[in-house]
């Protein structure tokens, strides 16, 4: 087997690990947010916070949601446990959420497109990083129409790291597309609201936006906004016309600029030349 293939593979089965800690930052972050609003809520009223039990992405240990049983190593191994169970818990044969097995599996898949794609060395360590952080947000979109500061500003900070030394695109570039993809949301935010008087996204997509052009540069934030829109637009009707959901119903934008993101990082150099020809 060769060095490159062997990377792959071990991507892939690191993938799957990564993807279940995933499910965990997707079930709790926004939990731990809630919690944290609550506590700051409360000082600001002058009472004593709320009494929580210790609760992070660490504590307690993974458990059945419905019975609170302990998983045991070999019920919480990633997609294997959720085929061998069946689906349910061990323990009380709850039905368990075939989300689980997806994230893990989707997980894995991306990665391995990514090792693929960059092979062994620094860029490829820096975009897995990026795939999984994209992965935690369009979830936790999906689940609450937010994407936490903790993750977009570290994705955001991290993509001027990786372009000190023009991994992905010059520095000058990055720094200018981290401003200009803030400040594109930004502006058509405004727009929209003083035109309609509605909010039509939040700022989280704008700091995502703000992150993907820290990684690609300026150039790259037109490709990713017209795929993100296009696509977006297209599961808006979708969901529409055969969910028969409301138009006043929200629908997160994140999923849509975290999937723009992975395409532009696999095939951003013939996005750039098909779109932005200077």
């Amino acid at each position: 087997m060769s060095p490159d293939l062997l990377f792959v593979v071990v991507v892939l089965v690191v993938g799957l690990a990564v993807g279940s800690f995933l499910n965990v930052v997707i079930h709790r972050l926004p939990r731990m947010m809630e919690a944290e609003w609550r506590a700051q809520c409360a000082e600001l009223e002058g009472k004593e916070p709320p009494d929580a039990d210790s609760y992070n992405l660490f504590v307690p240990a993974s458990h059945c949601p419905a019975c609170k049983a302990r998983l045991r190593v070999r019920d919480n191994l990633p997609l294997i446990s959720y085929l061998r169970l069946r689906g349910k818990c061990a323990v009380c044969a709850t039905r368990i959420s075939p989300r689980y097995p997806i994230v893990e599996a989707l997980t894995a898949l991306l990665s391995a497109c990514t090792a693929f794609k960059f092979g062994l060395g620094i860029p490829a360590l820096f975009s897995l990083f990026f795939v999984w952080t994209l992965i935690a947000l369009t979830f936790i979109d999906v689940d609450t129409t937010l994407l936490p500061d903790s993750l977009t500003l570290p994705l955001l900070w991290l993509g001027l790291l990786a372009n000190t030394v023009s991994t992905f695109a010059p520095l000058r570039d990055a720094v200018i597309g981290a401003v200009a993809g803030y400040l594109i949301l930004w502006t058509i935010y405004w727009l929209f609201k003083l035109l309609t008087g509605k909010e039509g996204m939040g700022y989280g997509d704008f700091k995502l936006l703000a992150a993907l052009g820290a990684w690609f540069g300026w150039k790259m934030l037109l490709p990713i906004v017209l795929l993100s829109s296009v696509v977006g637009a297209a599961v808006g009707v979708v969901l529409m016309v055969l969910a028969r959901r409301g138009k006043d119903i929200p629908i997160p934008f994140g999923p849509y600029l975290a999937a723009a993101g992975f395409i532009a990082l696999l095939y951003g150099h013939a996005l750039v030349a098909r779109f932005v020809p200077i």
